[in-house]
């Protein structure tokens, strides 16, 4: 991993329970996912040492974006980011050489309050950053999931703001996932203060009616997420239907035509139920699944209109 400023072995990281980060949750992270394409013939492989070279290349999906993302936490939660944009996409590259995978896999930068003790003792408080890698693959079902509309409240920008990916924050998507899947779904929606809909437990939503996307605004408390903003322009661009960001509410999500959750972990994933209600037909639906393949082949490489979103991993 990358830790303050050197590449280290994960295990030779340590952090004291005394930690802010911790205690507090007084940190911001973001997610970026790596794209392994194997060449022809080539099997995709696990997640082998040695480096991207023969039998396939690695590609990060917008990593420059999730770093300026990055960069705003920062400055909502008054920390103190100090590497650029370009030196943190350069930095991951070298990364993910270092770790050598040959599979997809996911990034997770970090950066928070690393000062021990107790207290709020915040601005002038020591900090970290780190940098670590996984082998991943799919987040959520690719055949449809089942939602639950959670009884928890996304957290309200009021409260916590919800344009910086706070570490503290993310308890409220836990507990409302954990409730979903007590429940025996597979999946969160959750709702806004004022009971609209807000997102998934860690994923933008958009449903379809009519033909017509439609995406809670920034203003119902929800992350503006990366994936969300590429999914509006492939469908105003690719498939040629409208997009409109308004209020849904929940009862909507019982009655439109197509469902689904988006995000840097579930990529593009169809929802197929919720609350016991079938979405549509039940089955994921036609635009749905034509995004889907679409996003599946944008991010190995093989649509050269949407190449500049992916930033190539060179071999060593």
């Amino acid at each position: 991993m990358y830790f303050d400023g050197s590449f280290r072995r994960y295990a030779d990281v340590h952090l004291g329970l005394m930690t802010y980060g911790l205690q507090y949750g007084t940190g911001c992270f973001e997610g970026i996912r790596g794209y392994w394409t194997a060449d022809a013939g080539a099997g995709t492989g696990g997640s082998a040492a040695g480096g991207a070279g023969p039998g396939g290349s690695m590609h990060l999906l917008q990593p420059a974006a999730h770093y300026d993302r990055l960069h705003d936490s920062a400055r909502i939660l008054l920390l103190d980011l100090q590497a650029t944009t370009a030196e943190l996409v350069d930095v991951t590259i070298e990364l993910i050489q270092r770790n050598g995978y040959t599979s997809d896999c996911y990034i997770r930068p970090i950066l928070f309050k690393s000062q021990e003790g107790f207290g709020f003792a915040y601005t002038d408080a020591a900090e970290s950053f780190g940098i670590f890698t996984t082998p991943f693959g799919r987040y959520l079902g690719g055949g449809g999931v089942r939602c639950k509309v959670s009884s928890w409240r996304r957290v309200p920008d009021s409260a916590i703001p919800v344009r910086a990916k706070v570490t503290g924050s993310y308890i409220n998507s836990v507990l409302a996932k954990s409730e979903a899947q007590q429940a025996g779904f597979d999946e969160a929606i959750v709702l806004d203060g004022d009971g609209h809909v807000s997102e998934g437990s860690a994923e933008n939503i958009f449903m379809v009616r009519d033909s017509t996307f439609i995406t809670p605004p920034v203003s119902s408390d929800i992350l503006e997420g990366i994936t969300r903003r590429m999914l509006m322009e492939l469908v105003t661009n690719e498939l040629g239907l409208p997009v409109v960001e308004r209020a849904i509410d929940r009862t909507e999500l019982y009655i439109c035509d197509e469902l689904l959750l988006c995000g840097t972990g579930a990529e593009v994933t169809p929802v197929i139920n919720v609350d016991g209600r079938s979405v549509g037909s039940g089955v994921v639906g036609p635009l749905t699944g034509a995004l889907c393949r679409l996003f599946d082949r944008i991010v190995h490489a093989a649509e050269p209109k949407y190449a500049h979103w992916l930033v190539a991993v060179p071999s060593v």
